[in-house]
């Protein structure tokens, strides 16, 4: 499966009977799939079906969906009030001779208010699921042009992150090679200062500087660090190369990458490995600033 980003826009627009239709979709980033749908009134009971078409193609992403819809040709009808045409009726019938007993014209059929209605024609049932369903249509085909963008923004995204784990990997590399943080090095060190110590102070156990110089070239051995930074490497080059939603597991491996970071940081004993600890800490701040665009 592609990567897809969160953000993306579509538009479709279409004709069916006397209806035309446009659908505009826009995705920004969210934490999970939110769908707000804008239709117009008497078009609300195609919520249900619109949003499980959205679950079917996204996974996460802020999608704004709005429906506009317009009548290319009105089509009156008239409605003549039953009630009121019998009581003008009944009327004539009790005046008798008082009243002209000729048929009514339609002028004055029209003159008597709230006998005749025009209003717009209603739509039988077979026209009305043919436009449902045409709208619905158009929906799913703006969802593919949305998620067309969101994977096209994907593939950059992938270069983008892939160089960002050849960063990571590179001063990985570069701090595991560095002289400063081989054993025999950490043990110079530390026994160059345990003798600096001993010769200021003739008071001071040297077993016991030795015992405590011996913890801290332990605690300041940075391989399983390095091991694990190795292991989260690999980890996210498989997820960039497997596709699909991975963004939230991505954006976990961010975090294990700055635990690794900070720990070789704060390890180092060396100017070269200490800059190097930064520039791997801005990379992973990069990554993961990348990572949050991702679905």
């Amino acid at each position: 499966m592609a990567l897809q980003s969160m953000t993306g826009f579509s538009r479709r627009e279409g004709t069916v009977g006397r209806y035309r239709w446009v659908w505009e979709l826009r995705a920004v980033n969210g934490k999970g799939l939110d769908v707000r749908l804008r239709l117009p009134t008497g078009y609300e009971h195609l919520e249900t079906a619109l949003k499980g078409l959205a679950g079917e193609r996204l996974t996460r992403g802020n999608i704004q969906a709005g429906l506009t819809v317009t009548v290319a040709e009105n089509r009156l009808e008239a409605v003549v009030n039953r009630e009121t045409l019998a009581a003008v009726l009944a009327l004539r019938r009790e005046l008798g001779d008082l009243v002209d007993q000729s048929p009514l014209s339609m002028d004055q059929l029209f003159a008597i208010r709230g006998l005749v209605e025009f209003r717009e024609a209603e739509e039988d049932e077979t026209m009305r699921t043919a436009r449902d369903e045409a709208l619905v249509a158009g929906f799913g085909d703006a969802l593919t042009g949305l998620v067309a963008m969101r994977e096209a923004e994907g593939r950059a995204l992938y270069a983008v992150l892939s160089g960002h784990v050849d960063q990571i990997e590179a001063l990985g590399t570069l701090i595991e090679r560095d002289p400063s943080r081989t054993p025999e090095e950490i043990a110079r060190k530390l026994e160059a200062q345990v003798s600096a110590l001993l010769e200021a102070s003739s008071a001071l156990d040297r077993d016991r500087l030795h015992q405590e110089a011996a913890l801290l070239a332990t605690r300041a051995d940075t391989r399983e660090e390095i091991d694990r930074l190795k292991a989260h490497v690999a980890a996210a080059r498989d997820l960039l190369a497997r596709g699909g939603p991975v963004g939230r597991k991505l954006d976990f491996m961010a975090q294990e990458f700055n635990r690794e970071s900070n720990t070789i940081c704060s390890k180092s004993n060396s100017a070269a490995v200490t800059a190097a600890g930064i520039e791997l800490k801005v990379v992973i701040d990069q990554f993961r600033e990348q990572v949050q665009n991702l679905e």
